[in-house]
């Protein structure tokens, strides 16, 4: 499998974003209706719980799942 640019690219973004203290995605999933509950109560999540942040500005596949749950939860509110 060849690997184009643009894939070379967002690895490397990745890479630069990693930290010494990181969340698997166990973990992160474990702490996503957490972090929700914070945003969705007008405290800065990313702020209290910054390791779930960074986890999500790399991970995809929990970063859909906290959109999911944060999109559930708001449509109970609204």
């Amino acid at each position: 499998m060849k690997l184009s640019s643009e894939d070379i690219q967002k690895m490397m973004e990745a890479v630069k974003m990693t930290r010494e203290h990181e969340l698997d995605c166990g973990h992160c999933y474990d702490e996503i209706d957490q972090f929700v509950e914070m945003e969705l109560s007008g405290k800065n999540a990313a702020e209290v719980m910054p390791l779930v942040q960074q986890h999500l500005d790399l991970c995809g596949a929990c970063r859909e799942e906290y959109q999911a749950l944060l999109d559930t939860l708001k449509a109970f509110i609204d």
